[in-house]
């Protein structure tokens, strides 16, 4: 696996959403580092890991979550509906 940076938006609005994101960030294999940004509501998380295993691990918070690019690049692109089993 390549060094890769994954941006993803997640809608946190406390310290509480932020340490669930921390800590299924800290289990994950393969993740060197990760930065939380409550604010903006971005995580980037810096490792050898896939963008949608990142993703899928970060939607088991139960917090909305997305991939950060594909919101800033265009609003107006249909959204794609992911089930959270």
């Amino acid at each position: 696996m390549i060094f890769q940076i994954v941006e993803l938006k997640v809608g946190m609005s406390c310290q509480g959403c932020v340490g669930a994101v921390k800590r299924v960030l800290g289990k994950m294999e393969g993740v060197e580092s990760f930065d939380i940004d409550i604010e903006k509501q971005k995580v980037t998380v810096k490792g050898n890991v896939q963008p949608e295993a990142v993703f899928q691990t970060v939607s088991k918070t139960g917090k909305a979550t997305s991939f950060w690019q594909a919101e800033v690049e265009s609003e107006s692109k249909p959204t794609e509906t992911v089930a959270v089993a």
